[in-house]
């Protein structure tokens, strides 16, 4: 409580907390926006029976509910940053830009990122719209419709970008995250709705176990989140004597270090081939309807869909966290700053320290990382109900979102009390 009233006496933290407020306030506003020739009955439908769509109208912040203006969300300018994330794997110079050039070089990353985004945001898009259009969601389905709607869907998101920096400027929070955060949240009281109306007396220990369960849930969200391994570092310095000591300090390794971006892979992975059989069937039918065939048992299985995301979730965590966390470059960095491990060599050993740490560590992240992700699909297993369901990844991104944000007041909060001092 000391906290909040703290925050408003402030009046710098003040006003940033309520431009963020405003910017997500406008994102709401144009989430509210539809495009026209839309069956709404018909797209609600679509989206409580696709689990693609499902997943992309999480990253949408909500948007797809009613297939707005700004109906793509932050999707494609997520999906260009994992592709320059990936492409620093092949092209060593862009590497460089992102690891080594500061804040000058991150800068430049993150604006090909936005390059790549709009040709991103106009192919998604369209597909998505021509997709839609074989449900029969469009009442209007004319060229110049679907040029204007596209154009009006990039424009959207490019918006979405620019707000999402204008966010993140008030260093309260990143401001992609928080979007996505404001569009989960907004969906918040329509979910309790659905609840209360469905409410059966007969069913209250149901219930109850789902309310201890969720509670368990968060808590085991923030202790992963917040996890994190300290390796002891101690520096060599020299006095003015001339005697030598050392400084000590530490290295810290998050146990998810991956954050959500293994699970965002898993399930593109998984949800691709319906994907491509839905389109498909718009040119080959009969081509289209062979690829259904074979996909759709395996992923209406809901234990073999289950085993699958899971492993596919594990695999991408070990994969996105190489690409992360170096321990070469980690190693090689302490090396020349004069900084090593305790009781280990500097260079190649503190190096193959650090990958088993890492190893070690990445094995349990992926593992709660898997778990949060099939979580859906266990509680609607055993309550037998699509009703009471904790969304494992939208709960991440929730307890994610707060606690960076919330890091993020803190350390202002304590850099104002230290210039008062």
């Amino acid at each position: 409580m000391n906290k909040i009233l703290n925050i408003w006496k402030i009046a710098d933290i003040r006003n940033k907390v309520l431009v963020v407020t405003g910017l997500l306030f406008f994102f709401r506003i144009l989430s509210s926006i539809p495009l026209p020739g839309v069956d709404l009955l018909k797209l609600k439908a679509l989206l409580a029976s696709n689990q693609l769509l499902g997943f992309l109208n999480v990253f949408s912040g909500g948007s797809l509910d009613n297939l707005s203006i700004v109906m793509m969300g932050v999707g494609p300018y997520i999906t260009a940053t994992i592709i320059m994330q990936l492409l620093t794997m092949i092209f060593p110079n862009l590497k460089k830009l992102y690891y080594e050039e500061g804040a000058i070089g991150r800068a430049k990353f993150n604006r090909i990122s936005r390059y790549i985004t709009v040709p991103l945001a106009a192919l998604q898009s369209y597909g998505f719209l021509n997709l839609l259009n074989q449900q029969q969601v469009f009442t209007d389905f004319s060229f110049n419709t679907v040029i204007t709607n596209v154009i009006v869907a990039t424009a959207g998101s490019m918006i979405l970008v620019w707000l999402g920096e204008l966010i993140s400027e008030q260093k309260i929070g990143n401001g992609t995250s928080l979007i996505i955060f404001a569009g989960i949240c907004a969906n918040l009281p329509q979910a309790l709705k659905k609840l209360f109306l469905t409410y059966d007396a007969t069913m209250l220990p149901t219930y109850i176990v789902f309310a201890i369960v969720a509670i368990l849930v968060i808590a085991g969200v923030v202790f992963v989140t917040e996890g994190e391994r300290k390796i002891p570092i101690s520096y060599a310095r020299q006095a003015r004597d001339g005697k030598t000591g050392s400084v000590d300090t530490y290295l810290p390794l998050k146990v998810n270090q991956a954050g959500v971006i293994p699970i965002i892979f898993a399930i593109s992975i998984l949800l691709f081939p319906q994907f491509i059989a839905q389109i498909t069937s718009a040119f080959n039918p009969s081509f289209g309807a062979k690829i259904s065939s074979i996909v759709n048992p395996i992923l209406n299985n809901q234990l073999i869909y289950a085993a699958l995301y899971f492993a596919l979730v594990v695999l991408f965590t070990y994969f996105y966290t190489s690409i992360t966390f170096e321990p070469k470059e980690v190693a090689l960095n302490l090396q020349r700053s004069s900084g090593f491990v305790p009781g280990i060599r500097p260079g190649e050993p503190t190096k193959e320290y650090l990958e088993g740490i890492v190893n070690k560590i990445t094995l349990f992240g992926s593992v709660f990382l898997g778990l949060i992700a099939i979580l859906p699909l266990v509680i609607q297993y055993f309550a037998n109900t699509n009703i009471l369901t904790i969304g494992g990844t939208t709960l991440l991104i929730v307890v994610s979102v707060a606690l960076d944000s919330m890091r993020q007041i803190d350390s202002q909060l304590v850099m104002r009390e230290y210039e008062v001092v």
